[in-house]
């Protein structure tokens, strides 16, 4: 444990000058200063100034357990004692990452039975996409090597990653999209369904698919990828209609279906995997972040047997990382997810205080700032419009208003983050129904701050 001695000021300055902070533009940072935390409990974080802040984003939609739980750091320590590390290549193994392999493969869905160890979802998104190229060409068709996925999507950072997701301010910076990937436009029905009902518009989306697959051809396209709810985009939760046409599209050409549950897994939306949820059967499933609570970084590609045995019949598949089940990183999740089953997080979450939280945040649907209050399971997002009926934008720049929102709820110690002018909220599956009640006090209190500052500005037009 490294202790804060030093004053916010100068720790703020420090972190300016040698700190290169992900997704952030340094100069503007460093004339704000960082915010600074230096402990956690529960839901609850204390920043270098005391102040007690409630965290409704889980980490980075990861701290499923919540903050300060000792069996997992006792975890760590043991397995640091006995194997601190040792590598998965050449043919050898050990006991956390069998273990681990074994434990998901008996909580995960359907025939998905084998898992791939990485070091994060980034790390097995880039997995993902050299696998299923694999896969194919040992299946002697090499040619398939499109990936489809979804405008907006989010897969991680990496190149391959960024390439697979659809964020098109990540795609203007370092040569992005690599080759072979295309995308299909997002099932937004608050944004983009105009005049059609949500039912309609979740086909057209998921059809487009089927339209991309015949324009590529259906002998070169390898997967489609996409998150069962898009969670970095502002959690989109696709119409009920969407997902069952996405899984008859997938089938009928033969396509693989990746389902990215790196934000959705282990109890987020209600069950352990949002595949449940949408009630979809993927051939892939790529995991992270809730699979050790955020405690130590890992990631996992969960493929079918089918995906297995093809690629155990043919050559070596030339691929891995040195950290590929790193053992105390494996024990950490062992251990987590004992405790997520044991003391029955998940199904306390899905059928207490998920609905909980469904009544509480949908009630925020009568501010005069929220056209739209969406949740499934412990994600939700509220869309921002200063006109209900019509869906409209606001007189600024797409994102102004959430983020006066954002600095709202900071200031009123509420980590809730904006996506243009979406707020979306993932807390610890572990927040209690008085925690939730808090959580919505203080995000009603940001909305009626952030209604008044923009009123005063003009910018409620």
């Amino acid at each position: 444990m490294i202790d804060n001695h030093l004053p916010t000021g100068e720790l703020q300055a420090l972190d300016a000058a040698h700190h290169m902070h992900p997704f952030t533009e340094g100069a503007a940072l460093a004339k704000k200063g960082a915010r600074i935390i230096t402990s956690a409990k529960g839901v609850w974080l204390t920043d270098s100034e005391g102040e007690e802040i409630l965290d409704a984003m889980a980490g980075l939609w990861c701290v499923n357990i919540g903050y300060g739980r000792d069996e997992l750091v006792d975890a760590a320590a043991r397995q640091m004692k006995q194997l601190p590390f040792y590598n998965t290549f050449f043919q050898t193994s050990h006991v956390p990452a069998i273990m681990l392999a074994k434990r998901l493969a008996e909580l995960a869905p359907g025939a998905l039975n084998h898992v791939f160890f990485n070091g994060s979802g980034s790390d097995s998104n880039d997995t993902n996409l050299r696998l299923v190229r694999h896969y194919w060409a040992a299946k002697g068709q090499p040619e398939r090597k499109v990936v489809i996925s979804r405008w907006n999507g989010y897969h991680g950072s990496t190149m391959g990653a960024a390439s697979l997701g659809g964020m098109k301010g990540m795609h203007a910076q370092g040569g992005l999209p690599i080759p072979d990937i295309a995308h299909i436009d997002q099932p937004d029905w608050w944004s983009e369904g105009g005049d059609m009902t949500p039912d309609e518009f979740g086909l057209e989306r998921a059809r487009q698919l089927e339209s991309k697959i015949e324009e590529i051809g259906a002998d070169k396209v390898a997967a489609f990828i996409a998150e069962p709810v898009q969670g970095a985009g502002g959690v989109i939760v696709p119409p009920e209609s969407y997902w069952p046409e996405i899984q008859r599209i997938t089938q009928k050409y033969g396509i693989l279906l990746i389902a990215d549950e790196v934000i959705t897994g282990f109890g987020r939306t209600g069950n352990w995997f949002g595949s449940q949820t949408m009630s979809i059967t993927p051939d892939i499933m790529t995991c992270a972040k809730g699979i050790t609570s955020g405690y130590i970084p890992l990631g996992a590609s969960i493929v079918s047997t089918e995906i297995f045995d093809t690629l155990n019949a043919a050559e070596e598949f030339a691929h891995g990382y040195t950290y590929s089940g790193h053992p105390v990183a494996c024990a950490v999740a062992l251990e987590n997810l004992r405790i997520l089953e044991e003391e029955g997080i998940v199904e306390r979450a899905g059928k207490e205080t998920a609905p909980y939280l469904k009544e509480k945040w949908q009630s925020l649907a009568d501010h005069p700032l929220v056209g739209e209050a969406k949740i499934v399971g412990m994600m939700g997002s509220i869309a921002l419009t200063p006109n209900k009926a019509t869906r409209a934008k606001f007189a600024a720049p797409a994102g102004t208003v959430g983020y006066i929102c954002r600095e709202r709820c900071f200031a009123n110690n509420l980590v809730m983050r904006h996506v243009g002018d979406r707020m979306i909220i993932s807390p610890p599956l572990v927040i209690s129904k008085d925690e939730i009640d808090t959580l919505i006090a203080r995000a009603r209190l940001s909305l009626d701050e952030t209604y008044e500052k923009i009123k005063a500005e003009g910018l409620y037009a």
